[in-house]
């Protein structure tokens, strides 16, 4: 009788610590597909353009793919561009292993790519729209020699809880009451959390018998603990991607402009929103560190500065809303790596859109990350503030990865990183500083 109850006992401790504690060194390089249709420079076509990364990608996850919203299967963004009857850029990226035989590839559904993200939820409450997903996405990954799937699937956002005099809170209560007040409440939450967590276990087993991955991207500011049953999901992972950045941006707080991926908590910051905080909120619920992967963006997320923007040290500042579009990725509030490093100070190259020079700030602390900015002047309507990935903050982050002990790193996207090595001369510096950390 003791012995039986000590096997219960060590088999439940087993389930509980869900895999072995080795720690594997991941580089997880995501590329967006839709990348190719940029103008300039910043055109990144595979497999042409990302192939001087694989030599350091252990995963390559490319993006995205997304879901028939009338029967549920897993199709292109674009068949003309991916399949055989048309341009078969599939072909041509999984064919790239033969030259990278480490390498994995992997296909991902969603990343914010499909506009209709009410599909995502729908999917999840009918069991028989999960067998159509399952069953499609074996039959396109093994068509195309994928080796595995990635979801990246499209929860709702937790929204900004904006700051609120007692009197402005009690009207909104009112508001609220009487239906005037927009809810972003989740009313099947738990229904969705099902879903997923039976959509997981499900494709494990589809996938298991050909040896295909299954991998879950944990998009910026999804509510992890109601979505995820950590429990239940993880044995049938391979890994976790959680993207630790975009905490605030110009979407979510168009009139302050502050950093979007800090490191660590510093001031009165929230240490939710915080690199750290995130890493630690995954580890306390008791997810293996070999099993998360920490992803970084390799980009700048900007604000407009007005007259009445105030420069006084560390942000956050006031903004009025998205900086200007970049000229190759050409959407507000976002710019690439080398987008960014061509407004900086002793630049290899100049943007003709934006002649005048940013003012850098960098991070000595290793904290919060660098940015720069220009004030609005009689030459300028309107100022630009930017905090961005650079090589030295990345690498600050592959050192925290190592000093964890997490599974790796993810790059979102290479797509963003200097893949034409524009700044500094190097290719992928972004990609290259955080492995070369680990």
């Amino acid at each position: 009788m003791e012995l039986q109850v000590a096997l219960c006992v060590a088999a439940v401790l087993a389930a509980i610590q869900w895999t072995d504690s080795v720690q594997v060194d991941r580089v997880v390089c995501y590329y967006d597909s839709r990348s190719r249709y940029r103008e300039g420079i910043g055109k990144a076509e595979a497999p042409g353009d990302i192939e001087p990364a694989l030599s350091t990608c252990t995963h390559l996850v490319y993006g995205f793919a997304v879901i028939d919203g009338g029967n549920n299967k897993l199709v292109p963004l674009d068949e003309y561009q991916e399949l055989d009857s048309g341009k078969g850029y599939y072909r041509a990226v999984t064919s790239l292993k033969k030259r990278y035989p480490g390498l994995n590839i992997l296909l991902s559904v969603g990343g914010l790519a499909d506009p209709d993200k009410q599909k995502y939820l729908t999917l999840l409450e009918s069991e028989d729209s999960r067998k159509a997903f399952v069953s499609s996405a074996r039959i396109l990954l093994r068509q195309y020699a994928f080796d595995g799937l990635d979801l990246a699937w499209e929860f709702p956002a937790i929204p900004i809880q904006k700051e609120r005099s007692t009197l402005r809170s009690i009207w909104h209560s009112i508001r609220k009451t009487v239906g005037l007040a927009h809810s972003h409440k989740d009313e099947k939450a738990e229904e969705h959390r099902d879903g997923f967590t039976a959509l997981i276990k499900d494709l494990k087993n589809s996938l298991r018998p050909d040896g295909l991955l299954l991998t879950t991207t944990v998009l910026p500011n999804v509510d992890a603990s109601i979505y995820y049953d950590l429990k239940d999901i993880v044995p049938n992972l391979d890994y976790i991607s959680v993207l630790a950045f975009n905490y605030t941006t110009p979407e979510r707080k168009p009139d302050e402009a502050d950093y979007p991926a800090a490191l660590y908590q510093a001031g009165d910051r929230d240490t939710n929103l915080t690199v750290d905080g995130t890493i630690r909120w995954w580890l306390e619920k008791g997810v293996p560190a070999n099993k998360i992967i920490l992803g970084i963006g390799a980009f700048g997320v900007t604000w407009k500065l007005t007259s009445e923007s105030k420069i006084s040290g560390v942000p956050p500042i006031g903004a009025d809303g998205p900086g200007e579009a970049g000229p190759q990725t050409k959407t507000p509030g976002l710019l690439s790596y080398p987008e960014v490093c061509s407004l900086l100070p002793n630049s290899n190259v100049k943007s003709p859109s934006a002649p005048h020079q940013l003012r850098l700030v960098t991070d000595p602390s290793h904290k919060l990350g660098s940015y720069a900015y220009r004030l609005p002047d009689s030459s300028s309507d309107t100022g630009l503030w930017v905090a961005y990935e650079d090589p030295d903050t990345a690498g600050y982050k592959g050192a925290y990865v190592k000093n964890k002990g997490l599974g790796g790193i993810a790059i979102w996207d290479i797509s963003l990183d200097d893949f034409r090595g524009i700044c500094t001369g190097e290719r992928f510096s972004i990609l290259k500083a955080a492995k070369n950390h680990l």
